[in-house]
């Protein structure tokens, strides 16, 4: 009987596999990258770009709703420029965000330093905080549109029980009020997300640098200042970046709350462009509205960019 032939024989006879062409091309960083890519840039271009693209053309056309339009130029943004209505827009918009934005962070800055401290219960305070951002916002936003009834409301039942008010307050339909209410649950609904921001920012302060400095006679309020602020200043701008995007092109809340009115006096950028290009079904001036918020947050982000690029160099 003839010997086995050997292992290494073997081998040596089999023929050489040769990749295939598309195996090839992976081997090449730059086609594998291209490759990897890809779903992103089709997603991003679908959802993002053509959206994008599709709105700055409306802006520029005479659209309406079952009528394409032609091109008529700045025409939409000159008529937007001049009305009454977006103007009060404009700056219910920047007072809704700058004054939700500061209270916000005040109030998540004072959470989270609370939270930051040792006491019992304390992971079932840190979960319950939140719920105001995981509750859907149209929910909470009706809950808050029953506490601000005029008749039913259970802050002006409170109010006149404890001999605060002597008659029922308007929250939602009194124009002069109408907007803070809304700011109000802005702030109830967006603190949770600072205050969780900030908290995890904290624990990453070093402990020792605090024990140091009380030790050489800071206070309180030194430690915070000198210590806690300048390491907790990075993740405070980009919390503060985030929420100035959402806040300024925050549509939801307001939509529900009051829908823009008494008479106007809370319609945002957003839910007035819903109104004139949806409700109205003027498409062009809708969406010369809503891009009239591009350039201004176009800017905000660009700084704050800037200024976060140029603490973390510092």
């Amino acid at each position: 009987m003839a010997d086995a032939p050997a292992r290494e024989d073997i081998v040596t006879r089999l023929p050489a596999v040769r990749p295939g062409a598309f195996r090839r091309l992976l081997e090449h960083e730059q086609f594998l990258a291209a490759l990897l890519l890809s779903p992103t840039l089709v997603i991003l271009g679908l959802f993002i770009a053509y959206p994008f693209a599709k709105g700055i053309w409306l802006s520029v056309s005479s659209a309406t709703v079952g009528n394409p339009g032609v091109f008529i130029g700045a025409e939409n943004f000159v008529k937007v420029w001049n009305d009454s209505i977006f103007q009060k827009a404009a700056q219910n918009t920047v007072i809704y965000t700058a004054v939700a934005t500061v209270f916000k962070l005040g109030l998540g800055m004072i959470l989270a330093l609370l939270l930051n401290h040792h006491f019992r219960g304390k992971r079932l305070i840190r979960a319950s905080i939140l719920l105001p951002f995981i509750i859907p916002t149209v929910l909470s936003t009706f809950a808050w549109k029953w506490m601000f009834d005029p008749t039913f409301s259970v802050i002006n039942w409170t109010l006149y029980y404890f001999g605060l008010i002597a008659q029922r307050i308007p929250w939602l339909s009194d124009s002069n009020l109408a907007l803070g209410s809304v700011i109000i649950v802005n702030v109830w609904r967006g603190m949770p997300f600072f205050a969780i921001t900030l908290l995890a920012g904290l624990q990453t302060v070093n402990p020792e640098l605090h024990e140091a400095a009380a030790m050489d006679g800071a206070n309180g309020w030194q430690r915070f200042w000198r210590i806690t602020w300048p390491l907790l200043l990075p993740v405070t701008m980009v919390v503060v970046l985030f929420s100035v995007i959402q806040t300024f092109a925050d549509f939801q809340l307001v939509y529900v709350l009051t829908g823009g009115g008494p008479a106007n006096s809370t319609h945002l950028f957003a839910t007035y462009a819903y109104q004139i290009g949806v409700a109205t079904g003027l498409l062009g001036e809708g969406a010369a509205i809503s891009l009239a918020m591009f350039p201004i947050l176009f800017v905000i982000v660009i700084l704050q960019l800037w200024y976060i690029r140029r603490v973390e160099g510092a």
